[in-house]
Parts: C-alpha cells; structure tokens; sequence
C-alpha cells in the first residue's frame, strides 16, 4: 500500500491535467486500435498484448524500484522489443488494412460512394432474388462486431456485386444455404448459421427458419438483415427484433443507403 501511495504521489508531482491528457490520448489510440480491430481475428491477441503490456508495466514500476530488480527491468526491455516483433507478424493482415486506409486519396468522399454502390448493389440482388423466389438471408453488420456468427460460416472476403449474392444463394451450389454477412462494401462471410428467435407467439403468421434467424440476430445486435421468401418472394427487413414485410425497392434501396452510410 506504501508503494502504491509513493508511485501516485510521484504522479501528482508531474501536475495532475499533464497525466490526465496523456492518458486520453492512449486511451484514445486503444480504443481505434481496439475499434478497427473489432470482429476480426487479431482483436483477442491485442487485448491480450494490453492486459500483458500493462500488467507488467505496473509491476515493474510498483516493484522494482523498492526492491532493485534492475536485471528484471532490462528483461522486460527485451520482452517489449519482442512482443513488437510478434505484433507486426501477427497483425500482418489488419496493419496492411490500415496502411491501406490511410494511403487513400480523397478517403471520405470516396468511401461514400462505394457504400452507395454497395447499397445498390445489394437492393439488386434483392430484386432479382424475390423475382425468381429464390430464398436467401443477408446481415448487415453496423457498430456491433458479428465475429462469433462469421466464424461459424466460410469466410468470402469478397466486394459486395448483385452477380456474387445471386450466385452465393442459387440453389444447389455450397454456399446458398444460411446467411450471408455484409460488413462496409464487403462480403465478409457465407453459409453463416445464426440463432434463431423462439416460434412462441409466431405460429400465425407463417415465419420460417430465415425470418426467425433474421429476428434473431436483430434482436442480440444492431445488425440489419434483408430476407427473400422462397416460397413467395416476399422481401422483409429485420431491425431491433422486429420484422417488417413487403418492403419494395425504393424503400429498400433508400433504407440500405441509409444504413451504410
């Protein structure tokens, strides 16, 4: 306890508005580490790097200065050179994301239009889908990151086009059945199986397995999903748990621009 009240009364000398700023602003750099990282596979190894990171930090500071443990400091000066070794290996993927983020011209207007496209796109696809009845399921992921659902599925990776939903849902080929999710212009993953919401209270109004999972993963998250009957061809939007059928395409095109953007 001793410790802890020297180490913070040694903060307190530096003026406490100086720590406070610093420690927004790491606070901010983790937290776009942690939000850009959300859903993918590199978002548990990073904070499990912070948890180390820090944890260590502390002990170091809160030991080795009252005990002399000047060789487990030079130690974890290695270990840190180690751990960002291991970091540029491991985050290969999303660190080439990013440098690719920042290297864009004109990165805002043109993310917009490529979500406009997408949205395009999508309600396409949609159209041609309930014109044949052919059943089909897609999420939209927004602010809540869906990783556990895509790692059920086969990853795509793949630009969001009309041609490659209507050939991921065309009977007969592997991937059609389930669900597909779309994050950004993206078709992240197929064959996706989501929970699906209790029958209870449903059984008149004729839902089947795709409208429950549509209400099923709205329900859990703030994700989107468009759903095609194949029995009817019937379009239906879920959002917030709750279902809304009939939607037609300028509804539907105006509510995915909406969405993406």
């Amino acid at each position: 306890m001793e410790t802890l009240v020297d180490y913070f009364s040694r903060v307190a000398g530096h003026g406490w508005w100086r720590v406070a700023i610093e420690l927004f602003f790491i606070g901010l750099v983790v937290y776009w580490a942690v939000n850009f990282l959300e859903g993918t596979r590199g978002e548990r190894l990073f904070r499990g790097v912070i948890f180390i990171l820090i944890v260590g930090f502390l002990i170091l500071k809160l030991v080795v200065g009252r005990l002399g443990l000047e060789r487990l400091q030079y130690l974890y000066s290695g270990f840190l050179i180690g751990v960002l070794i291991i970091a540029v290996a491991a985050f290969q993927p999303e660190v080439r994301r990013a440098m690719m983020r920042i290297g864009q011209g004109g990165l805002w207007s043109a993310s917009s239009h490529q979500l406009s496209k997408t949205a395009e796109e999508i309600t396409s696809a949609v159209i041609e889908l309930s014109a044949s009845k052919t059943g089909a399921i897609i999420v939209i992921e927004r602010r809540v990151a869906l990783g556990e659902f895509i790692e059920t599925g086969v990853r795509v990776d793949a630009k969001v086009t009309s041609e490659i939903l209507r050939s991921i849902f065309y009977p007969g080929t592997a991937l059609h059945d389930m669900a597909v999710i779309v994050r950004a212009d993206r078709i992240v993953a197929a064959r996706v199986q989501l929970p699906l919401a209790e029958a209870v209270g449903m059984s008149g109004i004729g839902l089947g397995s795709r409208h429950r999972a549509a209400i099923g993963i709205t329900a859990g998250s703030d994700a989107s999903c468009l759903v095609v009957s194949e029995e009817t061809g019937i379009i239906s939007l879920a959002e917030n748990g709750k279902l809304t059928r009939n939607v037609d395409e300028d509804r539907l095109k105006k509510y995915l621009t909406s969405v993406l953007s």
